[in-house]
């Protein structure tokens, strides 16, 4: 009998495996949930920092990268923590304040020091061409610019040490080393990486900057909280915990509450005119800012993605005016109208002046076209009005068939179905990103070639002359190199960009250039584009072209004309510290 007592397993023993199986539960998820919440933070501050800097690609992978690095030195330094209970519960606080803070901190540094020459110039008195800007000014504003890399790396350093210490408590738990312990927090970190980066596209993306941070600081706070109540009997300072978690608690509320309009204040400083609107939707960031002009004169409203000025209700009809009318004046017929991009309806405008019998227009951002159509809906109510006038409702012209999807699959879709048009007008955003990079290559112009009718033109934007001038003339060589009989380019001063330019081909028949030069005068008449204005528009400096032969062709998957605009933005960025507002 003594033998038999002896064997049995003590009545404890089952008790004991079931809590830590629990607790192995506990750790596991929150290990998940923890590494989602480091994904949408990286993607966070990824976002926010490309939209302040305006290189958006190179920004998001430098921020990726640098958080990565940094996460690999947390994990290293976590090996210094004593107690890893005591230690985790700290660390869950750090990462909720820094992740629910962070953009707010950035933002107020940025927009301090681009205040800071106005503000002492104002205090003494400094005329306006005396502003300081240089030394130890611009030295403040490039470190203000780099803030999110900083708060990048501590957010990355931090979310670094989760697993070690995660990994700690279980052996703890257990009494023992587990075999494959790293391995099941490995494991859970990239289901939790990958949930993460899916809440952040289907349901983070499309809100606030300030909201999707609080919501994903909650969790930490949640995680935290969670865990301080489970293992209480293991923490010290109990008291200064709970007070912390409180504290920590009402700053996520306030910053859901109250932080994007902290942060449109802050974009208030960005830009020159004041911020009256500002969006995030699920592809860009769309800002409306307004100038005061006095009670004689209209308001002026420009309109911002991701910080870059798309139009200037003062000028934007010399943009849209080059864009529409040389393409339609110089096309036979204008039935059928096929416009790419131009969401906001200004093009569209101006071709509905020509009477079409129908236009189709595509551009990706369902929103953004919301938005424009029916902006009573969306903006307040005296930019709404104004933003009705400047379109003139265009988007709700019964002759237009709006589609919202990437053009580069939508052009598909309408070979399929046979299509032609007699024009076609490409009002695309510059090539600042891969995905619109592909939109200027020799397979989306060939494509649009096949959709151009024989005695049409086709009117494509083309950034800066000025500015950017490898990529402008990279555009023309890549339109050659898609078919098009002839390719021009026309260039002109829009006062809200400076020099801007637009290449204009046909795809058989006359150049533009000499089907414009036969006309006695414009067939519909225009507030600021007059025949020989436009005639003169394809003259350039001597040499301009000179070396265009050098000038690559950008073909799909080259990322030749991304990699010419992000060197010229670049170099803007190097020879005026306030290029976020061009």
């Amino acid at each position: 009998m003594s033998n038999q007592r002896s064997l049995r397993k003590p009545s404890w023993l089952p008790a004991l495996k079931s809590r830590l199986f629990w607790d192995d539960v506990l750790l596991i998820l929150t290990m998940a949930v923890l590494a989602g919440c480091g994904m949408i933070y990286e993607y966070l501050l990824s976002h926010y920092a490309g939209r302040v800097l305006g290189i958006m690609e190179s920004t998001i992978y430098s921020m990726i990268g640098l958080m990565i690095v940094a996460m690999g030195l947390g994990s290293f330094a976590a090996r210094k923590i004593i107690c890893s209970y005591q230690g985790f519960a700290w660390l869950e606080l750090l990462i909720g304040l820094l992740g629910s803070l962070s953009i707010i901190f950035i933002s107020t540094l940025i927009g301090f020091t681009q205040v800071l020459p106005q503000t002492i110039a104002d205090l003494m008195a400094l005329p306006p061409d005396a502003l300081p800007r240089g030394g130890v000014f611009k030295q403040l504003t490039q470190l203000a610019l780099n803030t999110p890399y900083v708060f990048g790396f501590l957010l990355g350093f931090f979310i670094g040490m989760e697993i070690p210490l995660i990994a700690r408590i279980r052996e703890d738990r257990h009494k023992e080393h587990l075999e494959h312990n790293f391995g099941t927090m490995y494991g859970a970190d990239y289901l939790g990486a990958g949930a993460g980066a899916a809440i952040w596209v289907i349901f983070l993306l499309s809100l606030d900057i300030s909201a999707a941070a609080a919501i994903t600081a909650s969790l930490n706070l949640l995680a935290g909280g969670i865990f301080m109540i489970r293992f209480w009997h293991k923490l010290n300072w109990r008291k200064t915990l709970v007070g912390a978690h409180a504290l920590l608690a009402l700053c996520i509320v306030i910053t859901y509450q109250s932080g994007n309009a902290w942060l449109n204040n802050m974009s208030n400083l960005l830009f020159l005119d004041k911020v009256v609107y500002s969006e995030q939707t699920r592809y860009q960031q769309l800002t409306f800012t307004e100038r005061k002009m006095g009670l004689e004169n209209t308001d002026v409203v420009n309109f911002y993605l991701n910080s870059r000025l798309q139009f200037s209700s003062a000028d934007e009809h010399i943009y849209h005016g080059y864009l529409v009318i040389p393409a339609m004046a110089g096309s036979a017929r204008h039935n059928e109208i096929l416009i790419v991009g131009g969401g906001d309806g200004l093009a569209l405008r101006d071709v509905l002046k020509w009477q079409p019998q129908s236009v189709t227009l595509i551009d990706l951002d369902e929103e953004l076209v919301q938005l424009f159509q029916h902006p009573e809906q969306h903006l307040p109510a005296d930019l709404a009005q104004k933003i009705r006038h400047i379109t003139q409702s265009s988007l709700l012209d019964e002759r237009v068939e709006v589609v919202n999807s990437d053009a580069f699959l939508a052009i598909d879709n309408l070979l399929k179905q046979g299509k032609t048009f007699d024009t076609i007008i490409v009002d695309l955003p510059d090539p600042n990103h891969p995905d619109l990079n592909k939109l200027y290559s020799v397979n989306f112009y060939a494509r649009l070639k096949h959709l151009l009718a024989g005695d049409g033109l086709i009117n494509v934007q083309s950034t800066s002359p000025y500015h950017a001038k490898n990529a402008f003339i990279s555009i023309k060589n890549t339109m050659q190199e898609a078919g098009f009989a002839h390719v021009e380019q026309m260039h002109d001063n829009v006062p809200s960009f400076g020099e801007w330019g637009w290449t204009i081909a046909s795809k058989m028949g006359a150049p533009a250039s000499r089907r414009l030069h036969e006309l006695t005068e414009l067939p519909v008449k225009h507030q600021w584009l007059s025949l020989p204005l436009i005639e003169n528009a394809f003259v350039f400096p001597n040499a301009f072209y000179q070396n265009s032969q050098d000038i690559k062709t950008n073909y799909l998957g080259s990322h030749t004309l991304y990699q010419y605009h992000q060197q010229a933005w670049q170099n803007q960025q190097g020879l005026n510290s306030k290029s976020l507002q061009n």
